[in-house]
Parts: C-alpha cells; sequence; structure tokens
C-alpha cells in the first residue's frame, strides 16, 4: 500500500495521464472525468472488467496487469490509488522518469478547480447520500459534476462532467485525503472510528473529521444522532452548523419513519414540515435522506423542494440490489463491509423481506479489521441474518495475517448452527442452494470482490432437484 504524500506539488497541467489501478469505481470514473476534458488517458488494472471496456469504447488506452511497458513514453502525469505497493513497475518507472506522480485525491483536486464544491465524509452512507444529494440536484434542474464511490443507478454512472460551478464529491476519511479539497458544504454522515492503521488512535479520528468540518468554506452538515458525529459537533467552532436527525434539537428533524416496504418518513424544518417516501428500502436511507436534505438547504435550495427531489433516488449500485430470482429466492448484493453497514443492510432487508428468511454470504475485507471487529462482525450477522455462510478474508491492500481468515468470524457466533465457514466458492454457492427455499433473501455483504460469486449462487439454485 502507498500511502499518499498531500505535500507533494500538483501539477497546473496534468498532459497525458496514465491511471495505475483504472479499473476501480472511484479511479474510473475520474479517468472518464479526464476524457471528458480533452485530456488523453492510458492505465492499467490487475483484472479485466467492464470499466476497462468502457473507457477504452470512450478512446483510453487500457492494460489488463501491471507492467512497466504499459506507462506510455509520452506521459506526462501518472495517478495512482492507495492500494497499490510501491514495487508495482509502473510506479517504480514513474518515479525514475521524473514524471509527476500523484494520488487519485490529487488528480481530483485538479479537476475540481476553484468551483463550489460539497463533500460529502463519514464511516457509513456517504455514497448513497452523495448518490441522493446529486440525483436530488438533478431532478431540480441543476446539472453538477459529481464523483462518487459507486455507481448511481439512475444515472448509470459514478462521475459525470456537469455543466454547472457546483461538484459533489464521496470524500474519502481512510488516508486523510478529504482533508485535502477545498469543500464549501462539509456533510459528516456519522463518525464510526475506523481505519486506526492511518489514524493511529481514535482521538486523532475525531480531530480529522473536526478539521474536516471547519475548514468547510460555507456550512457543516452533520448527525445529531450519532455518538461519534456529536463529538465532533462539540469540537467544531464553525459558525454555520446545520444538524439532521431525529433528536429533537436538529435542525432539519427526521420522524414518523416507517419501514414496511421503501421507507417512509417525515422532515421537519423551521416550522415546514414535509412527508416523503423513497424508492428504497430501510430506516438508514431515511437519515441519508435527512442529510442529503440539510445538505440542499444549505445550498440555498428551499426545503419542501429538496425534500420532493429526494424521493427521485432509486439507489445505487452494490447498495442492497437485487441480480436475479431463481426458485423463488431473491439474491442481493450490498457493499456493506463494516459491522454497522451489515447490520443497516440486514435490518433494510429484513423489513422487505416477509414471511422470507436472510441467508447472508458474508466476506471479511481486510485483515486487520476482521481481526480488530471480528466479534462485531459475528453479533450483528447472528442478529441479523437468519443463517450466514462464511467465505474467507478479502486481503486488498493487505498482506494475510496468520490466524485471521473466515473461520475466526464464524468461531465468534454464540450458536455455531446459525453460520457455516466455507471457503470455496462453488462449495459456498452449492450449501447455499441446499439451504435457502422460496421466499427467501440470499444477500452478498462485503465490498470485496463477493459479488463474482452471485451467477454461482444463481446457477446452483437453478439446479433440477435442489
Amino acid at each position: 500500500m502507498i500511502r499518499p504524500d498531500l505535500s507533494l506539488p500538483i501539477p497546473e497541467t496534468i498532459g497525458a495521464a496514465h491511471f495505475i489501478g483504472i479499473g476501480g469505481s472511484g479511479m474510473s470514473g475520474l479517468a472518464r472525468m479526464y476524457l471528458d476534458r480533452g485530456i488523453r488517458v492510458s492505465g492499467s488494472d490487475r483484472a479485466d472488467s467492464a470499466a476497462l471496456r468502457d473507457l477504452a469504447a470512450r478512446g483510453a488506452i487500457v492494460h489488463v496487469g501491471h507492467a512497466a511497458e504499459n506507462l506510455p513514453d509520452d506521459a506526462d502525469t501518472v495517478v495512482h490509488t492507495g492500494a497499490i505497493w510501491p514495487e508495482n513497475p509502473e510506479f517504480v518507472l514513474a518515479k525514475e522518469r521524473g514524471l509527476h506522480v500523484i494520488h487519485r485525491s490529487q488528480a481530483l483536486h485538479w479537476l475540481i478547480g476553484g468551483r463550489r464544491l460539497v463533500s460529502v465524509a463519514g464511516a457509513h452512507g456517504k455514497t448513497t447520500s452523495t448518490g441522493m444529494i446529486v440525483t436530488a440536484l438533478r431532478a431540480l434542474g441543476q446539472d453538477p459534476t459529481f464523483v462518487n464511490g459507486g455507481v448511481i443507478a439512475d444515472l448509470g454512472a459514478s462521475s459525470g462532467t456537469g455543466g454547472d460551478d457546483l461538484v459533489v464529491i464521496e470524500a474519502d476519511e481512510s488516508d486523510g485525503t478529504f482533508l485535502l479539497y477545498d469543500t464549501s458544504i462539509a456533510l459528516i454522515t456519522n463518525v464510526d472510528p475506523d481505519h486506526l492503521d492511518h489514524w493511529g488512535t481514535r482521538e486523532a479520528f475525531f480531530d480529522a473529521f473536526a478539521r474536516f468540518g471547519d475548514d468547510a468554506r460555507e456550512a457543516v452538515v452533520i448527525s445529531a444522532d450519532d455518538a461519534g458525529a456529536r463529538r465532533v459537533r462539540d469540537r467544531l467552532t464553525h459558525e454555520h452548523v446545520l444538524t439532521f436527525g431525529e433528536a429533537d434539537a436538529a435542525d432539519v428533524r427526521l420522524s414518523d419513519i416507517r419501514t414496511d416496504g421503501p421507507v417512509a418518513f417525515t422532515l421537519t424544518h423551521r416550522g415546514e414540515t414535509a412527508a416523503a417516501r423513497l424508492a428504497v428500502p430501510g430506516a438508514h436511507n431515511a437519515v441519508n435522506a435527512a442529510g442529503a436534505v440539510a445538505v440542499m438547504v444549505a445550498l440555498g435550495i428551499g426545503f419542501t423542494d429538496a425534500v420532493r427531489a429526494v424521493e427521485d433516488f432509486a439507489g445505487t449500485i452494490r447498495r442492497f440490489e437485487l441480480h436475479g430470482v431463481e426458485r423463488g429466492v431473491s439474491v442481493y448484493d450490498d457493499y456493506a463491509h463494516h459491522p454497522t453497514e451489515v447490520a443497516a443492510a440486514l435490518a433494510a432487508a429484513r423489513t422487505v423481506v416477509g414471511d422470507g428468511r436472510i441467508i447472508a454470504i458474508q466476506q471479511p475485507h481486510t485483515y486487520s479489521r476482521t481481526q480488530e471487529m471480528y466479534r462485531e462482525f459475528a453479533e450483528v450477522l447472528e442478529n441479523g441474518a437468519d443463517h450466514t455462510v462464511m467465505l474467507d478474508v478479502y486481503g486488498a491492500r493487505e498482506d494475510p495475517v496468520p490466524g485471521v481468515d473466515g473461520a475466526l468470524v464464524a468461531g465468534a457466533f454464540a450458536d455455531a448452527s446459525h453460520v457455516h465457514y466455507v471457503p470455496d466458492w462453488q462449495a459456498a454457492a452449492d450449501y447455499t442452494a441446499t439451504v435457502a427455499r422460496e421466499g427467501d433473501y440470499v444477500i452478498t455483504l462485503g465490498c470485496g470482490d463477493v459479488y463474482r460469486i452471485i451467477p454461482q449462487v444463481l446457477a446452483a439454485l437453478a439446479e433440477p432437484g435442489e
């Protein structure tokens, strides 16, 4: 893993840009926006994907696999993610050539320029909240530029170049890069200490969020309910703070949440009250909507107009996304990779599954998080799902840690009959098909590549005699 060096100067002119790790949702979106600006783009990723093929169709030169020869002779700037290793041959060669080598956050900073920026940060809900804000602004006739961590269902893209002066981004707190941007309005969805491998201590994590909020030029929008957000709120010195949530004192107050299907709720602001109903399930999405409405109010949009506009949000890809139904069993995928997110995803599924059961297929993400939180994962899975199929850890940028695997999480279940550890994916898919029955929901959970097991699960369900 390469930690971003935010002290490095960002070049005034990018020239031809080469992206190492171009297939990721954030990097591919950024590359598309560079192409929109008329910049020559090349890049590589370790595996082929729809994102790579789309970029190639748009004129980018893309490579599957990392090799020094992938770096064009005429490249001026190299953009990388934190997920690559210092030994990456393209990264090494770029350094040897003396090229501008910048982190993706710096590449985004260059792209934003001096425009009015809404930055969305938080441990959970930031991708959905960003999607809600972008969708609502477009419903109101605005045309913002946006960069999100996931594909917005209505738009079929994770990024887009708009014609307005407004930019909306999902800002990453995991490596401190959310402090780089010249933010106008900061949204803090919640503050659940994570990524302590970077921050070191919880107090440092809270202080970083306080700095993120205080650095906003216009306003800070922050949860009134989340315990971590309240700790950050106490540290803020900003003159314009707008809170949202179910707390009585929240500036945009959420009440009357109904989760029997797509979530419905009531929002109140300065004496105005408006009922809302989303196309997506889950009480957590009502909270996300309250935050999105508060951001739009901070932007100067009328409260009632903001509520009506946020109702148009149809979700983001890999957030409780239905992939297929076989033998009466619905198979969903969700990006949840932290205990709080897993609990929210399972709670949302519970509101719509009816008399069916929930079968979770969990892929723990990173060895450090699994080692720190395996008990919490076991608890939320045992409480939220009727049965869990546990896969092995998706290491991402980390090297394996002895003893830290799916069996560690499975072993923390109070009732071993509620979980089955199956490291082999085909065996896991076959086992899931034997457990599931008509009316059940199967939901894959994790931000790694767990979604790739879905075709195997659907095929296993479709097998005669199962």
